[in-house]
Parts: structure tokens; C-alpha cells; sequence
């Protein structure tokens, strides 16, 4: 596409508003945050460092469905709707990811609340969370946990992809209309 092309589509195409940007910027950042400390927590030796850092697990894991939450019902109340910016086959697949998304979103976080309450954490020696549920209920819930947490990251990370693809091959405006805008 030619430059000025490209700032008529900017123009027309608009940005999503202050509110729904944040929101996507925090879930990603709290889902990489709580992806990387689950993978590398169980590296630390078993003590309070470990105790502590499975705590900011569950902690972030708690706030992400706040967090999530929010997103949720921002979207379907008071967030900016845009037209898609692509039709056909590859509306279909930015559609299907963000369906994909949320569902994975919403089952690994409800896999992790139920991990954290079948173990019964102890979370940074102030408060325990009551244990429920049977303990030989936690390997799999924490395999089932683990296994979906890692393809929300692969979708995550095809997402991501594709916005750059957006940006740097296409040299659209897709990612832009992401993007926090300076003050």
C-alpha cells in the first residue's frame, strides 16, 4: 500500500479507546508474567523463596481474573467497537484467536483457582486459602493447568505474530489501533 493509502485507513479505521488498550496491554502482561514463573518456579530450591514465588503465582493468576473480568464486561458495555480491518478468511482467523483466546483465558484461570484451592496455599505466611476437594486431585489438575497455560501462550504468541506481520509486512494500521497513543 502506498503512504498516504495508509493514513486515509488509519484515519477511517480509528483506535480502540484509552480503557480497552490497557486492558489488553495488563492481560498480556500478567499472562507472560504468570507463564514464565510458572515454568521456571519449580528451578528454585524447595524453601520460603519458592513458598513465596508460587504465592505471586496465585496472586497475579487471582488478579488476572479481575482483570479478565473487567475486560469482559468492558467489552460488551462501554468498550469502542471498529469495523474489522480484514475481511473474509482473515477476519475469520483474528475472530477465531480472540474467541480462542478468552476460552483459554477463562479455562486455564479456572484450572488455576482450582489448583490453588486443592493444594490449599499458603500465601506469603499471611493467609491460607481453605483446601477443598480431594488431594489426589492435584496432579491433574495442575497437568491440565500447565498443559493449557502453554497453548494460551502459543496462541498468544500467533497473535502477536500476526500483528507484527500487520505492522512491519503489510504496514497497516491493525496494530496500531492497539497501541496507547502519546498525550
Amino acid at each position: 500500500m502506498t503512504g498516504s493509502m495508509d493514513s486515509r485507513q488509519n484515519q477511517s479505521v480509528g483506535s480502540y479507546d484509552p480503557t480497552t488498550i490497557m486492558l489488553h496491554w495488563c492481560t498480556a502482561a500478567l499472562v507472560l508474567a504468570l507463564w514464565i514463573i510458572g515454568q521456571t518456579a519449580d528451578w528454585l530450591p524447595k524453601g520460603p523463596v519458592t513458598s513465596y514465588y508460587w504465592s505471586s503465582h496465585i496472586l497475579l493468576g487471582f488478579a488476572l481474573v479481575v482483570l479478565l473480568a473487567w475486560r469482559i464486561i468492558w467489552r460488551f458495555s462501554a468498550g469502542r467497537r471498529l469495523p474489522p480491518y480484514d475481511s473474509g478468511i482473515l477476519q475469520f482467523a483474528a475472530e477465531t484467536t480472540h474467541y480462542g483466546l478468552y476460552g483459554l483465558l477463562i479455562i486455564v484461570l479456572a484450572f488455576g483457582i482450582a489448583n490453588a484451592f486443592v493444594r490449599g496455599y499458603n500465601l506469603f505466611d499471611i493467609v491460607r486459602l481453605p483446601q477443598w476437594g480431594d488431594a489426589s486431585l492435584r496432579r491433574p489438575i495442575t497437568h491440565w493447568h500447565g498443559l493449557i497455560a502453554n497453548i494460551l501462550l502459543g496462541l498468544a504468541f500467533l497473535h502477536a505474530t500476526a500483528a507484527l506481520i500487520h505492522f512491519y509486512i503489510s504496514r497497516d494500521a491493525v496494530l496500531r489501533r492497539m497501541l496507547p497513543r502519546a498525550r
